[in-house]
C-alpha cells in the first residue's frame, strides 16, 4: 500500500477522535448548563459537578462555582441587612413611645399639681425626655438620609482647618452641658483638600455627637500638617469588641444610661469614603481615637 493510504487512514482516525471529542464536550457543556439552571432556580447550596473533562471545561465549572459562592454570600449580607434594618427601624421606633409615654403622663401632673417645687421638678423630667425624644427622632431621621447620600459630591479646593473650627464651634454648647473642655490642637499651616465641605462639617459633627454619648469628660482633637485629623477621649462604656463594630449602622450600644445606634459614624465613614479619605477607629487604654486622612 502507498504512504497516501496510510496518511488518509490517520486522518480519518483523528477526525473520528476530534469528532467524538467534540460531542463529548458538547454534552458537558450541556450538563453544566442545565445544572447552573437548576441551582439558579431552585436556589439550593449545590455547586456544579463534573465526571470527567478536559482542563478548560474544569476550569470553566471552578469558576461557575466561585461565583456562585459569591451570589450567596452577597444574597446573604443583602437578607440580613433587611433584617437589621427592620430591627433597627423598630427598636428606635419603639423607643420613640417611652419618652413620649413619660412626657404625657408629666403634663398631666404638671396640670393638677399645685406646689411649685413639684411642678419645677416635673417640668425638669419634661425637659430630659423632650431631649430624648429629639435625639431619637434625629436617629430615624438619619436612617431616612442614608438613603440620599450620593456619590457625586460637589467638591470644591477648602480649607480643612476652617470646616474643623466651624464643626467646634457648633458644639461648644453642648460640650459646655456636658462639662467637657476639649483640648484642641490645629496646625497653623492652611490644609487644603479637594472636598465636599457640607459633608465634611457633617462628618465632623457627627464624630463630636459620638463623644459627648461616650467621653468620660475629655477630648482631644488634632489637626497636623499631612491632613491627619485625631479625635480621642477616655470611653469606659466601650471595649475592644464595640469599637471593631462602630462604624455598622446596625450596631447599637446598650448601657445603663442611654441607647445608642452607630448611624452617626456609619454616614461619617461613608462621606470621608466619598470624598477619597479613610476613617479608622481603635480602642487602647479606655481610649477612643477616631483618624480621618484624606
Amino acid at each position: 500500500m502507498s504512504i497516501w493510504f496510510y496518511l488518509f487512514l490517520a486522518m480519518i482516525v483523528v477526525s473520528v477522535i476530534l469528532i467524538i471529542k467534540i460531542i463529548i464536550t458538547k454534552n458537558e457543556i450541556k450538563n453544566i448548563e442545565e445544572s447552573f439552571s437548576k441551582i439558579i432556580e431552585l436556589d439550593t447550596n449545590n455547586l456544579i459537578t463534573i465526571g470527567t473533562g478536559s482542563k478548560e471545561i474544569r476550569d470553566l465549572v471552578n469558576s461557575l462555582n466561585r461565583n456562585l459562592k459569591n451570589l450567596r454570600k452577597l444574597e446573604l449580607e443583602y437578607k440580613n441587612g433587611n433584617q437589621d434594618l427592620k430591627s433597627s427601624i423598630t427598636n428606635i421606633s419603639h423607643d420613640m413611645r417611652t419618652p413620649l409615654t413619660a412626657i404625657n403622663g408629666y403634663i398631666d401632673l404638671l396640670k393638677e399639681e399645685k406646689s411649685e417645687e413639684k411642678k419645677k421638678e416635673y417640668l425638669e423630667v419634661i425637659e430630659r425626655k423632650t431631649k430624648d425624644l429629639i435625639s431619637l427622632t434625629e436617629n430615624l431621621f438619619d436612617f431616612a438620609k442614608t438613603v440620599d447620600i450620593g456619590e457625586n459630591l460637589e467638591k470644591e479646593n477648602c480649607v480643612l482647618n476652617e470646616i474643623l473650627e466651624e464643626a467646634l464651634a457648633n458644639y461648644y454648647t453642648i460640650f459646655k452641658e456636658k462639662n467637657i473642655t476639649p483640648e484642641i490642637d490645629i496646625c497653623e499651616e492652611k490644609i487644603y483638600r479637594n472636598i465636599n465641605r457640607n459633608s465634611m462639617i457633617r462628618v465632623f459633627e457627627n464624630i463630636l455627637s459620638n463623644a459627648g454619648k461616650y467621653s468620660d469628660g475629655d477630648l482631644k482633637i488634632k489637626l497636623e500638617e499631612n491632613g491627619k485629623i485625631t479625635f480621642s477621649n477616655k470611653a469606659s462604656l466601650l471595649d475592644i469588641a464595640s469599637v471593631q463594630r462602630i462604624f455598622n449602622r446596625y450596631f447599637t450600644l446598650e448601657n445603663g444610661k442611654e441607647k445608642s445606634n452607630g448611624l452617626g459614624l456609619s454616614i461619617a465613614k461613608q462621606l470621608v469614603e466619598l470624598n477619597g479619605g479613610t476613617i479608622s477607629a481603635n480602642y487602647l487604654n479606655n481610649i477612643l481615637i477616631i483618624e480621618i486622612e484624606i
